[in-house]
Formats: structure tokens, sequence, C-alpha cells
């Protein structure tokens, strides 16, 4: 009751302040599987999905006051997600794969996105972690290779000498946590992805795996905030 009491509130147009404080009591309650079983609705996903600006294609990330919201929302997916099969299922009913990597592309270019950027990853990796048909969807309809990579590229700030070789700059600051946590969540991500990956048929396919082998050799060369994180990285 108290979860769909809150929902209830999220599908009003409150303010962001209550919105913030309502998303992070629902992110701590939905860690409890027993607490999820009556809202995982396909109403109820899609509020969360509205809230986490993952129901607009054209609209792009522009109120940063609005970026706190988005961000407890993906959360909030993510446990749910994580915790519920009914919610892995609407998942792939709702299009949220392909919602995720519309706001990824959104996040390009832009300021101040990292945490979105961070959980529209870890929330990518998930799907494909538990849901074979959406990891299937990732790889041959949306691209997933592409915009996964593209993710890590823009996380690592992969500069290019040649076209599958990357600058190599020793004396470059560590990455940071935000830039070092979104390249992690990006790397699971690509794993499930690529998992089934055995035969290259395509030019393409041969020129996206010859970029990304390019990426994950920068990526071993490169070390995060921390010596816990950079081993996490690599």
């Amino acid at each position: 009751k108290l979860c769909e009491g809150i929902l209830n509130i999220l599908e009003k147009d409150t303010k962001t302040s209550y919105q913030v404080a309502c998303l992070e009591a629902l992110r701590i309650l939905s860690r409890d599987k027993k607490v999820l079983v009556p809202v995982t609705t396909k109403r109820n996903m899609q509020i969360l999905m509205k809230l986490a600006k993952l129901d607009t294609v054209e609209d792009p990330l522009e109120r940063v006051s609005e970026f706190p919201v988005i961000v407890e929302a993906l959360k909030c997916l993510c446990n749910i997600i994580f915790n519920s099969s009914v919610a892995q299922k609407l998942s792939l009913e709702l299009n949220l794969a392909a919602m995720l990597c519309n706001l990824l592309q959104k996040c390009k270019d832009q300021q101040l996105v990292d945490d979105i950027k961070c959980f529209d990853l870890r929330l990518l990796f998930l799907l494909s972690l538990l849901h074979t048909d959406i990891r299937a969807q990732l790889r041959q309809e949306l691209q997933g290779v592409q915009v996964l990579t593209q993710a890590l590229e823009s996380s690592l700030s992969v500069r290019w000498t040649e076209e599958y070789k990357a600058a190599e700059d020793r004396d470059r600051p560590p990455l940071s946590l935000q830039e070092t946590d979104c390249a992690i969540e990006a790397l699971k991500a690509l794993f499930n992805v690529t998992l089934d990956s055995w035969n290259v048929h395509s030019k393409n396919e041969s020129h996206q795996f010859r970029y990304m082998a390019a990426i994950l050799r920068h990526c071993l060369l490169t070390t995060g905030p921390t010596e816990e994180k950079t081993e996490e990285l690599h």
C-alpha cells in the first residue's frame, strides 16, 4: 500500500523535491521482493519510465533541475527489474531497452549527465543479463554494440591517432569516479551483448569489433581514481 501511495503521488505533477523524496523512498522499498509483487504493473513501470524521461523520443535533456528525478527513477527501475521477473517481462513489452539507448544518445556531448548515463548503462546491463530476448534485441535491432562502444569511448575520453589506434598519453590524469563507473557499466553491458558473437559476418560488424578492440586496449592503459577502481575497470 505504501508503494502504491508513493506511485500515485508520482503520477501527479508534483514539485521536483517531492518527486526526488518519493523516488528515494521507493528505491529503498524496492529492494524487498515481497513489497514489489503488488506494484510491479505496466502502469507503475510507465510512471517510472516517464519520470526517467524514457517516454520522450525527441525532447532533449535541457532542464538540469530534473536530472535528480531522472537518476532516482532509473535507480528504482534497476532495483525493480533486478528483483522482479514480472518487471523483466514487462520491460520487453514496453520496449525499455530501445528507450534506454535513445536516452544514452541524448547524453552525448551533454554536461552534468554522468549519473544519468551511468544508471542508464546499469539498467541496460541488467536487462541484457536477465532477459535473453532483450540481449538479442540489443545486438540485432538496436545497434547495441555501437551504442555501448560509443558510451565507453566517451567515458574514457579516447582520442584517435589512426582509425583503430587510440592516442597513448602516459601523463594523463586518472579518470574521475563517475567516468570510471560509467566505463565499468558500459563494459559489463558490452560483455552481455557480445557474449554470443562468435561469428562476425558483415564488413560493418568487422569494423565495429576492431573499433571496440582498440578502445578496450586503451581501457587497459587507463587508471581510475583508486587502485581498487582501476582493478575493477580492468
